[in-house]
């Protein structure tokens, strides 16, 4: 069962669980998959509500947003187990289930075709209205050598040196799953 809110009267749980990890999830060519982000934001662009989520280039979900460009952002709402996170931070979805590794609860959603997670039941349904690769020199200094350093390894999972595309999300439905 859900229960639909409005999203800005959770505006600030949102924005306080982003800082601590939640689930961005996509769905292409039949794979569902999971990926824990702590770097999104919530706001209002052209009228509409937006969530804006931002993937690296070698990523995985990256792959899968560019197939379709529909995703849920699935929120911790109570006790959750910590380790859903945890996994889906540190596995590459190119290798793994973590969908069925974790034994998560898929729902469907209402307005997009992305599930949405019933252990992590606070839920934004969102399609991409616009995308944009970061420009590597607007980033100030500072920012790119904490973020982007680039005498690491590139090729494995959890590599850091690529930059990130934007994906500005419309918030198209907004629930707590009961």
């Amino acid at each position: 069962m859900k229960k639909e809110i409005e999203v800005f009267d959770h505006a600030s749980e949102i924005l306080k669980a982003v800082n601590k990890g939640v689930l961005l999830t996509t769905k292409a060519d039949g794979k569902v998959n999971s990926m824990t982000i702590s770097w999104g934001t919530l706001g209002i662009e052209w009228g509409k509500p937006i969530f804006t989520v931002f993937v690296r280039e070698h990523r995985f979900t990256k792959q899968q947003l560019d197939k379709n460009s529909e995703f849920t952002i699935n929120i911790p709402y109570g006790d959750f187990d910590k380790k859903i996170l945890g996994i889906c931070g540190t596995e590459t979805g190119h290798s793994v289930d973590k969908i069925q590794k974790l034994n998560l609860t898929l729902v469907d959603s209402d307005e997009v075709s992305v599930p949405a997670i019933k252990e992590l039941p606070l839920t934004l349904e969102c399609r991409v209205v616009y995308k944009q690769k970061q420009d590597e020199h607007a980033i100030l200094e500072k920012y790119k050598k904490e973020c982007y350093p680039q005498d690491v390894d590139g090729s494995f999972h959890g590599a850091n040196r690529d930059y990130h595309t934007a994906y500005y999300g419309e918030i198209v439905k907004a629930y707590l799953i009961e």
